[in-house]
């Protein structure tokens, strides 16, 4: 069904001008060519048509509007005329003129003329044939109206202008890649007038893609397809792949580093941690440090891999901190942090710098935070460079929540989560054993075993979980769900899920499938959890057949592109949070394993018939070695198909069962082996291999089958769950990334070549874009309801529709933003649009498997292609339809597995032209649609008329001539050791070959020749052919004199067609010359400047087309070519042949795109007048030596005097700062105490001393680069060519390309047209012999001093087994060599060297300086570490003055002094007048004229004594740091600067092995010599003394029970030590008894340390062991720690609780005991701090602290201290004694008695105790007693009293 529109005229217009119009039916507007210089009439006479899948309504309506077209501007509206198709729709044609109306709906004179055409799906309306409109005189043909037609049409003929991104396009290369192969100059655009030259000039670029039909907006024109493209539009043709070799699983090296800084918060009391670092096995510790919370380590691991990028980031990082591990035990476990390589490496920058990793538990979720590691890791694969990120200060990163190690957009509390991943079944497993054992089985017991042994193994964040084993199944049902405890959501990103086959001697995989979780989950506010299936998942591998050693086993473990269907897997994932509060949650993260319930069958999905078609249409490029025998095609999907090693027949019978429960009335699964086939229904068997055929012989290379009229045809039935509308939706975004990509590439394409207009085509690219947004989300809409879909399935279509539209939205208002000035950066903000849509397209529920061809010769499989099957599935919506479905494919097929690396993968095995179609069996009657026409169907001998054909029979056959006009190729890949090539060409075109000459010794080979294809048949109709030409396939060899020939690199193309009715004549004919981007492997290895034109040949056109032909002789084409030539001419200098300057004049065609390359050769002149080459290099493109006159209007004038003000305001500013430091602070500014690094410091921002007014006149440019990358190489006219001999590495080791430089070529071109400007030759002293290069200097030798800082180096990669280096400096230049081994730094990779080193060079023999720190070692060589090389000859030539930097401030004296023996006053001189500028004039009032500018500035210098003189340096110095602003000759001049170089190793090309800071001054010799070198060494760290006195303690917790009263209490002391020298700790006396906390000590402890102020660092020297060679200095920060302690006399002392204080910033001491609380601690990034270093002196109240059983922290006592802070030289004036020692003792503590030992006085503390705590229960006791005795007394003495009283004795 479609609507076709012919637009013939436009008439009765006012005025002259071009006009376009545009036709806009359904919301899809299509534009006409720009019809130009129109007067009264337009004669349009242009056809559009829209495919349509719907009926055309009624009421629907055509509108077109004319517009006058503007290039500049955009376009003019002059009228509009709408119509309502009612009567189209009734009658099918309406022929018609009618007026336009314009904006105010009022009808005006113009007219236009149309004719419309309806056909109906079912022929009820009017029928037309395709002939009808092409006698049109002026038409384009009328059979494909518009090339780039939108995607969103939803034409039946798919649009195909996308590229056929099967697996690499992804990277985009470029226009040249795959342009060539898709689009379309349709056949008779432009006629332009005879006369014009058939050559490209800009401006007519856009006329010309007006012209170019049916677009979407005059933007959308893609510019690429006018310059790069003459080939014809396809709809039954895909494009082919360029690059052939797979690119995953080969292997990278990559680089971890990882620096643990330090650990706080630990869990734990008095510890003595380790932490442990490990990536994947490799596990490194740091060392261990003594009973502290809070360890400072500072250790910096690197681990080096050579693995495939998959492996490498699926591998895990896991940082544990454990607690007092040594040699006897492993210690104890504190917490973990896990996270995996990928997440790091896609980082911005590839790293975390100075994070906070939260370490948790694994044995207990329950728990919360268990401390925090701060550290720094990187991932740098080859070639990444990692910027270090400025350091910020301290007190930011104390920061811990602000600065976590978790990437953006992670919260900081991560929930615990149980992930399940569900196992249910899986199907089709490969044969695992071999059936020798099976067979005796079967003798003895008679039964039939699978032989496979299968279980799963999940993988996640570095633990594993296994199912059970099925025994011998090649269909085992599992049931079984594996759970990961893991915090959410979490750092790895990949599931890895693995069939294995249990094995008594090893298990091995048999396939692997990975689960990314980003794409099965969204973390947007509307997101989800991860969730998937339950759903199938196809794992593919090796291939099927069982062998004992598999090598291609590797594919089965996920690496590489699998080569055959391995099984599939019924799996489902969902993630639930755990909530860590309930009870009954099980803490521990071990993995578990629980059976699950079955799933019902039909939760995947509806099982469908589908049905597979395939054609072969052409089979050539066969490789020599497999063409003796005969060969075969098989196509498999899943196991269908599969006739060597399919499924075996006992599964077959299984499945019967299955299907029969399942209802469905199928007979059988239908497998291969045709005993099993039952036909009884009619159902039809699968043909799924071509008939063997012996390969007739192409060249001496390739053969080819005779694939003639008759092409063999494979079709399978499969059933699969019906899951398309998965394939549907990844098809409808692939169609718009594809569109979107293309459309970049012009954009990119159009900015490279700096063609005009490029935000034009990037608006149209972006108008594409949201259009095609708005219809996916239509045609998603009537998705969404669908039932039988995973949570997953709906989720993801919501998550989509929202992405596309918010994406469709942005690309609508980025569209509004594009300017010329801003493209680039919307540029970068499409591209992200691309990578989203590629990710969002990307599915990870599969539903149908991929499919393969193979090609096999003797039942064994030699080489396979796989082609994804969404690309190939049918849909009745064409946008939904695979892009490759029903269209002829070019195929190449490919040896598998680790085969296909390197040389082998680059040959072609076979190439197949091919057509494929998959769907539905019900929607079969569509499959042999897109097939090109003619053909008639030869079907197997069976009754039935839907059987599909076995074979095609074409009766139709055209017969063409090919001429391949082969001119030149450029930059080819040098497969010689000299550097060079003997390169060929060899042509492919249907199943014929021929050769090119072979040129000897270039890389850049102009053939100039024509080959001619005389009789190509191709078959079927003509009209077809002329829009789907077969494409043209160009190798390039290189001819060696022994032995086979090497390929180099190959390309594809498409003819220009002309048909034998069609005149040889402009504009297509003769066709012009393009270039075709050449790929080796998937490199590119040059291009190709050709033409290929293919001409339809009859017995009579032949003949004249053959006179017309040897008419024009092969160099007239080229002539025609490269017409409208002017004479440009080169002039080119070469430096170093004595500066002579020598140029020729060349005929150069105007079109720089024609420029043949330039060679540079230097060769060696021997006796008897031989050449022995020794180096070459081709200049492949001059564009960037074309000379272009400088815009003499744009200077900018304009600026002159803003200069002033703003200094002079900088100028107040500073005073105002001095006067305010100026009382304060006065010791600090002391210019004595400042020095060259308090400078460095200053201008790395971390210097903390507070130095005011000093700094502001010398801050350092710090780089954190090369010079050269700010500079652009110093390249300003002194360009540096690679003189490159030997042969070119391949692929991975493209890095050593540096082991074949020889040498460089200096110099310098430029080309001009020829008679020079006048003004150039008028200027004064010009020189005619020198043409343009008048101001170059002579290159006679100069002998330079070359003097080079070295600061220090940063990140060494350690070259010791203790995994530290010992560095030291080594610099070569020439000849000259100096080696600083006495002074190596020992085990240090961050050394600072701080060493100036001088050096005699003369330019130009001695020019590149080396600079490689090397690794000293007592025994044996020592290592180089890494090099970093300087070019200085560019630097000391440049414009830039790159000889000595500039500072920003001028003094005489001091460590700020002016280096540069030339004054700024001098240097300013010279400028000018080498720039022919006017000035310096230095004015009154601190002025200074240059060049019409005024700057003003100080003029008075303050020399050693403090005098001041009048100077008129400052002035000039500001001039020269302003010199940019200068009119015509500015530059921004290279200011004083340290450059930051990465330091590379050869042995390890492209990672960086450190980096070192430097930088370097040159002085010519022959002027006035420089002063002494700046002293730059390292700063002596300063030796203090701290003094702290220990006063008193109070509620200090009491451990100890006593054993006769059970009273508590604690016998208290107080340990202290700085951080890092726990052997140097100090214990106070022990206060005995405390009962009360409270403790009297008076006790002093003395702590000397050298310590480094701008680094906020103690340094310590120590030995690291006894078997140490030397020292070893560390650099800590100054902390101080106290703990308290409760002695015991026969057990270890019990620890109580500490204190860690940063003697920079740490809590002011409270006043009284009461005052000091836990906030003190637990606040302190609130509370105000203070630092030792400035108050000297500090006294207060702090608070102990430990954590209890719930890691709560809770105070354990308090301590009054005293920390006094002297220097060395006041210690030594005031000497002070240990504890309460002379000198300056303090006195005794007035301690109560108890706390003498009971034994020693056992009265006295008997009395004490028992009368202080029982004194009144002793007084009542005795009185009591006493009482008692009385009575007793009494009753005692009574009776005798009485007897006396009663007797009265």
């Amino acid at each position: 069904m479609s609507l076709v529109v012919h637009l013939k005229t436009v008439a009765h217009l006012r005025g002259k001008g071009d006009r376009i119009a545009k036709v806009t039916f359904r919301g899809l507007p299509l534009y006409s060519r720009v019809a130009e210089n129109c007067e009264e009439v337009a004669y349009f006479n242009e056809t559009f048509r829209w495919p349509i899948a719907s009926r055309l309504d009624e009421n629907e309506m055509l509108e077109i509007q004319v517009y006058n077209y503007s290039k500049v501007f955009s376009n003019r509206l002059v009228g509009t005329f709408c119509m309502v198709l009612q009567k189209v729709a009734e009658e099918g044609h309406v022929e018609l003129t009618d007026t336009l109306i314009d904006d105010n709906n009022t009808s005006i004179k113009t007219n236009v003329t149309i004719d419309i055409r309806y056909q109906s799906m079912d022929g009820t309306v009017g029928m037309w044939s395709d002939g009808e409109y092409l006698d049109v005189p002026d038409d384009r043909d009328g059979m494909f109206a518009f090339e780039t037609d939108s995607l969103l049409s939803g034409q039946s003929h798919g649009s195909d202008l996308l590229f056929s991104l099967i697996s690499f396009n992804r990277a985009g290369r470029g226009v040249f890649s795959a342009m060539k192969l898709g689009k379309t100059k349709s056949s008779k655009d432009d006629h332009r007038r005879g006369d014009e030259p058939a050559i490209l000039e800009m401006e007519d670029l856009d006329k010309k893609a007006m012209r170019l039909a049916g677009m979407l907006e005059p933007d959308t024109i893609s510019l690429a397809s006018v310059t790069a493209v003459t080939t014809n539009v396809s709809n039954k043709r895909s494009k082919p792949d360029i690059k052939m070799e797979p690119s995953a699983g080969r292997p990278v090296d990559y680089q971890i580093s990882i620096t643990v800084i330090e650990a706080r918060q630990l869990i734990g009391l008095n510890m003595d941690p380790v932490v442990c670092v490990e990536v994947g096995d490799d596990k490194k510790y740091t060392s261990m440090k003594e009973s502290t919370n809070c360890p400072y380590f500072n250790e910096y691991f690197v681990f080096d891999f050579h693995v495939p990028p998959d492996v490498m980031f699926d591998k895990i990082i896991k940082l544990s901190v454990i607690h007092s591990k040594n040699l006897l035990r492993s210690g104890t476990l504190v917490g973990t942090f896990k996270m995996d390589v990928g997440t790091v490496y896609f980082q911005p920058e590839h790293q975390f710098y100075h994070k906070w990793a939260i370490l948790s538990d694994p044995d207990d979720i329950t728990a919360g935070s268990k401390g925090y590691v701060k550290c720094d890791i990187a991932v740098v694969g080859k070639g990444d460079n990692i910027k270090t990120p400025h350091k910020a200060n301290e007190t930011d990163e104390d920061d811990i929540e602000g600065n976590l190690l978790l990437p953006e957009g992670i919260p900081a509390e991560r929930q615990w989560a149980r992930f399940y991943v569900k196992i249910h079944r899986a199907e089709g497993l490969p044969k695992m054993n071999t059936s020798i054992m099976a067979n005796v089985k079967k003798a003895f017991i008679g039964e039939n075993r699978d032989l496979v042994d299968p279980y799963v193994q999940v993988q996640f964040s570095g633990q594993k979980g296994k199912t059970s084993v099925q025994k011998s199944s090649y269909e085992p049902i599992w049931n079984e769900q594996v759970i990961f405890t893991e915090l959410f959501p979490p750092l790895c990103k990949r599931i890895k899920v693995q069939i294995r086959d249990s094995d008594k001697v090893n298990d091995v995989a048999i396939g692997t499938h990975f689960i990314d979780l980003r794409k099965i989950s969204n973390d947007g506010d509307k997101g989800f959890l991860p969730t998937l299936g339950p759903a199938w998942v196809n794992m593919y591998g090796s291939t099927r057949q069982y062998t004992l050693m598999d090598e291609h086993q590797d594919l089965n473990d996920g690496l590489g592109e699998g080569v055959s269907f391995r099984a599939r897997l019924l799996i489902s994932v969902a993630v639930e949070i755990l909530d860590t509060t309930s009870p009954e949650i099980i803490s521990s993260t071990e993995v578990q394993v629980e059976p699950i319930s079955n799933i019902s069958e039909s939760a995947t999905g509806k099982m469908e018939e589908f049905f597979l078609f395939g054609s072969f249409l052409e089979a050539t490029m066969i490789d020599r070695k497999i063409g003796d025998k005969p060969i075969s095609f098989e196509i498999t999907i899943g196991n269908y198909g599969n006739q060597i090693d399919g499924v075996s027949k006992s599964s077959s019978v299984k499945k019967k069962k299955k299907e029969g429960e399942n209802g469905e009335e199928e007979n059988e699964l239908i497998q291969n082996s045709s005993e099993d086939e039952d036909d009884d229904d009619g159902e039809l068997t699968s043909v799924s291999s071509t008939p063997p055929m012996k390969p007739f012989i192409t060249d001496r290379n390739y053969f080819h089958l005779p694939y003639f009229e008759k092409k063999p045809c494979v079709y399978i039935k499969s059933w699969w769950q019906d899951q398309r509308r998965r394939l549907y939706n990844s098809n409808m975004m692939d169609k718009i990334a594809d569109k979107l990509e293309e459309g970049l590439n012009d954009v990119q394409e159009i900015i490279k070549t700096e063609k005009a207009f490029p935000e034009r085509r990037l608006r149209g690219v972006l108008e594409e874009l949201s259009i095609g947004c708005s219809r996916y989300l239509t045609l998603a809409n009537k998705d969404v309801n669908l039932s039988g879909r995973t949570k997953l399935d709906r989720e993801r279509l919501k998550s989509c529709m929202r992405e596309m539209d918010s994406m469709g939205q942005q690309a609508r208002q980025i569209r509004t933003q594009v300017k010329k000035n801003t493209v680039k950066e919307k540029l970068k903000l499409a591209q992200n649009f691309l990578q989203r849509l590629r990710f969002l397209a990307d599915e990870p529920q599969h539903s149908i498997p991929d499919v393969f061809i193979w090609m096999m010769s003797n039942h064994k499989r030699i080489a396979y292609a796989r082609i994804p099957s969404k690309d190939i599935l049918y849909s009745v919506v064409d946008e939904e339809t695979g892009k490759d479905c029903g269209k002829v494919k070019a195929v190449f097929l490919k040896l598998p597995g680790k085969k296909g690396f390197g040389h082998a993968g680059w040959t072609v095995q076979a190439k197949l032209e091919l057509y494929l179609w998959l769907g539905l069996n019900k929607n079969r009657k569509e499959f042999l649609n897109g097939l090109p026409n003619g053909f008639e169907e030869i079907k197997a001998t069976k009754t039935g008329q839907s059987v599909p054909p076995v074979t095609l029979v074409y009766n139709m056959k055209q017969v063409f001539q090919l001429r391949a006009h082969m001119y030149q190729a450029r930059s080819l890949f040098a497969a010689d050791s000299s550097g060079l090539s003997d390169p060929f060409a060899r042509v492919f075109f249907s199943a014929q070959s021929q050769v090119t000459e072979v040129l000897n010794e270039t890389l850049c080979p102009t053939w100039d020749q024509l080959l001619v294809f005389d009789d190509v048949e191709l078959f079927g109709e003509a009209t077809e052919l002329r829009d789907d030409p077969p494409i043209i396939v160009v190798e390039f060899y290189d001819q060696d004199t022994v032995g086979k020939a090497e390929f180099i690199g190959r390309t594809f193309a498409k003819p220009t067609i002309k048909m034998c009715d069609e005149p040889y004549g402009p504009p297509r004919f003769p066709p012009q010359l393009e270039y075709y981007q050449i790929y080796r492997g998937n490199n590119t290895a040059g291009e190709l400047l050709a033409a290929f034109e293919l001409l339809q040949v009859t017995e009579a056109t032949y003949l004249t087309s053959l006179m017309q032909f040897l008419g024009v002789t092969d160099n007239q084409i080229f002539a025609r070519f490269l017409k409208t030539f002017q004479n440009l001419s080169y002039l080119v200098m070469f430096i170093h042949s004595h500066g002579l300057t020598s140029f020729f004049t060349q005929d150069l065609p105007e079109n720089e795109l024609l420029h043949p390359p330039l060679n540079i050769r230097v060769v060696d002149c021997r006796a008897f007048g031989r050449y022995i080459l020794v180096g070459s290099h081709a200049v492949s493109t001059l564009r960037r030596f074309i000379y272009s006159p400088p815009d003499k209007s744009c200077s900018n004038w304009a600026s002159a005097g803003t200069q002033s003000e703003e200094e002079s305001d900088k100028e107040k500013r500073k005073k105002k700062k001095k006067k305010k430091g100026g009382l304060e602070e006065e010791e600090e500014t002391d210019e004595r105490v400042l020095d060259w690094w308090s400078k460095y410091f200053a201008s790395i921002e971390t210097l903390k001393e507070v130095v005011y007014s000093a700094l502001f006149h010398c801050s350092l440019f710090f780089l954190g680069l090369k010079l050269e990358s700010e500079y652009a190489n110093f390249e300003d006219w002194l360009h540096t060519f690679n003189l490159y001999r030997g042969k070119a590495g391949d692929d991975d080791e493209h890095a050593l390309d540096d082991d074949r430089i020889v040498g460089r070529f200096k110099g310098s071109l430029c080309m001009y047209k020829v008679p020079l400007s006048q003004e150039i030759t008028r200027e004064a002293g010009y020189d005619p012999n020198m043409g343009m290069f008048q101001s170059i200097p002579h290159n006679d030798p100069i002998r330079v001093l070359v003097r080079i800082y070295v600061v220090r180096a940063t990140d060494l990669h350690p070259a010791d087994i203790n995994g530290k280096a010992d560095p030291y400096i080594v610099i070569k230049l020439g000849k000259s060599e100096i080696k600083d081994k006495e002074n190596y730094i020992s085990k240090q990779l961050n050394p600072v060297f701080g060493k100036s080193f001088d050096i005699e060079a003369t330019f130009p023999m001695e020019s590149m300086l080396t600079v490689s720190v090397y690794d000293w070692d007592l025994v044996g060589t020592d290592d180089l570490i890494g090099e970093t090389k300087i070019d200085l000859e560019n630097r000391f030539y440049s414009k830039y003055r790159a000889t000595c930097g500039i500072a920003s401030s001028y003094s005489v004296h001091g460590y700020n002094i002016w280096r540069d023996p030339m004054k700024p006053s001098q240097i300013l001189a010279r400028l000018c007048k080498e720039g022919k500028v006017d000035g310096p004039h230095y004015g009154p009032g601190g002025k200074v004229k240059v060049a019409n500018r005024i700057f003003t500035g100080p003029t008075e210098i303050e020399d050693e004594n403090g005098l001041k003189k009048q100077t008129e340096e400052h002035l000039a110095l500001i001039v020269l740091n302003h010199w940019e602003e200068i009119p015509r000759v500015g530059c921004k001049l290279v200011p004083e600067h340290v450059e930051t170089r990465p330091l590379l190793n050869p042995d390890k090309p492209g990672i960086e092995q450190g980096r070192i800071e430097m930088w370097v001054d040159m002085f010519p010799m022959d002027k006035a010599a420089p002063g002494p070198a700046i002293d730059i060494s390292p700063r002596k760290p300063k030796r203090y003394e701290l003094r702290v006195i220990i006063w008193n303690t109070d509620e200090v917790i009491l451990e100890d029970d006593d054993y006769f009263t059970g009273e508590k209490s604690s016998d208290i002391f107080v340990r202290g030590w700085l951080k890092g020298q726990q052997e140097d700790k100090q214990d106070t006396d022990v206060h005995y008894h405390s009962l009360t906390g409270e403790g009297n000590f008076n006790w002093r402890f003395v702590f000397p340390f050298d310590y480094l102020v701008a680094e906020e660092k103690i340094v310590i020297s120590k030995k690291e062991s006894m078997f140490s060679w030397d020292e070893t200095e560390y650099k800590i920060p100054p902390r101080l720690t106290l703990q308290v302690w409760d002695a015991d006399h026969f057990s270890a002392d019990d620890f109580l609780g500490a204190i860690e204080l940063d003697l920079n910033r740490f809590p002011r001491g409270a006043k009284t005991a009461k005052q000091c609380t836990l906030s003190m601690i637990r606040n302190e990034q609130e509370l105000p701090t203070i630092s030792i270093f400035k108050q000297k002196r500090v006294k207060g109240w702090w608070p102990f602290v430990a954590r209890d059983e719930n890691d709560e922290m809770e105070l354990t006592g308090k301590v009054e201290a005293e920390l006094h802070l002297v220097t060395a030289e006041e210690a030594e004036k005031t000497p002070v004694g240990l504890g309460r020692n002379e000198p300056d003792p303090l006195e005794k503590p007035n301690r109560p008695d108890t706390s003498l030992m009971w034994f020693l006085g056992p009265l006295k503390s008997l009395r004490y105790f028992i009368w202080h705590n029982y004194r009144w229960l002793i007084l009542k006791a005795l009185g009591l007693i006493l009482l008692l005795l009385m009575l007793g007394l009494f009753l005692y003495s009574i009776p005798g009293y009485l007897v006396k009283k009663i007797l009265g004795a």
